[in-house]
């Protein structure tokens, strides 16, 4: 039998980030997307120390709550990098050399999908499908869409200018 771990506990603003969502969303029919994506609009994403709250309020056990929280690749259980790069990684875009730009792409921001790398400067996510088929491999650098990425590119993209941000 585990253990269950301790949730680090939540900063006042995540706290009250969280009851504006349930507020706002709680009177809808399912709420618990809308609730989800409302915390994640304000925190930029959704903390693991919320879902006992949400489930609290929802009337849903915390196994429901978790299991859609971790279900969508959408929601992220921790701060995002300073910059969210994304790349497809769909039959289309990988038909047009997807697989070589994730390699280079984790091998240069020196992190693996899901994950942030060390420095807290990027986010690296998969994305299956942006709708963008005909001008792959696509990526998505803090919200902007670019067609025809390859590795050379991708380094133009994430270039940093001389304040620290991603000359996009």
């Amino acid at each position: 039998m585990s253990v269950p771990q301790k949730l680090p506990p939540l900063e006042m603003h995540e706290l009250q980030a969280i009851q504006l969502a349930l507020t706002q969303c709680k009177a809808l029919v399912g709420p618990l997307l809308e609730v989800l994506h409302a915390i994640q609009q304000r925190l930029g994403f959704v903390p693991p120390a919320a879902v006992p709250i949400i489930a609290e309020e929802l009337n849903l056990s915390r196994a429901e709550v978790h299991g859609v929280v971790t279900f969508y690749h959408h929601f992220r259980q921790h701060a995002a990098g300073r910059h969210v790069v994304q790349i497809c990684r769909a039959e289309a875009c990988q038909a047009m050399g997807a697989e070589a730009l994730a390699q280079h792409a984790t091998a240069r921001l020196r992190t693996a999908f899901h994950d942030t790398s060390a420095d807290g400067e990027f986010t690296l996510e998969p994305v299956y499908c942006f709708g963008n088929c005909a001008l792959g491999p696509a990526v998505c650098v803090d919200g902007t869409l670019y067609g025809r990425v390859d590795s050379q590119r991708f380094d133009e993209l994430i270039a940093m200018d001389g304040h620290g941000k991603a000359d996009v």
